[in-house]
């Protein structure tokens, strides 16, 4: 298996340390996610980013977090799906919504699950949901902006599912009691 340098802000390269720094700033430590990002600026710069621009979307936190946990769930990233579900539970994500999501099963709540449906068809899909898929996810109370910001939030996990099954990302300790497998 092919290891990763796991950076921290004094091992980081140059032009990560800022971004380091902020990600500290923001969660009071940096998550083995972006210590490992850091080996590519580029790829923390982006991926930073987008995390900012999709946490300013119309999509409240509630609807954020469906869209990253079902990319996550699909991408069958573990530590984000464990990361993921400490942070729903942080902004008070009802428990039966947050365990529908883990185990891929429907959510209780329409409206989310509409959003659940619709993220599930463009992570599989490849954005090829087709016009059925997004009239019904439309015709749940969804706008054509938020069609694209389920893109947004898809493109955000796609970077960190990817690196972590890359790199083999250990779970930080904040995740603890929210570790996750994929259900068969």
């Amino acid at each position: 298996m092919t290891t990763f340098t796991r950076h921290t802000l004094d091992t980081a390269p140059a032009e990560s340390q800022p971004i380091l720094a902020a990600v500290k700033g923001a969660f009071g430590f940096v998550p083995n996610l972006q210590g490992h990002m850091a080996e590519s600026p580029e790829l923390l710069a982006g991926y930073s980013q987008l995390w900012d621009l999709f946490g300013k979307s119309t999509l409240t936190a509630h609807e954020q977090q469906v869209v990253y946990l079902t990319s996550n769930f699909e991408n069958n990233c573990y530590y984000c799906m464990a990361g993921h579900t400490t942070l729903a539970k942080m902004i008070e994500m009802p428990a039966d919504v947050i365990e529908a999501l883990r185990a891929g099963s429907v959510i209780p709540d329409a409206r989310l699950e509409a959003l659940h449906v619709f993220t599930t068809a463009v992570v599989r899909e490849r954005g090829f949901v087709g016009d059925a898929g997004v009239e019904a996810f439309l015709a749940a109370g969804f706008t054509r902006r938020n069609v694209l910001e389920v893109v947004l939030g898809v493109a955000t996990k796609v970077m960190s599912n990817y690196t972590n099954h890359l790199v083999h990302t250990q779970l930080d300790p904040f995740m603890k009691g929210n570790e996750w497998t994929k259900p068969v």
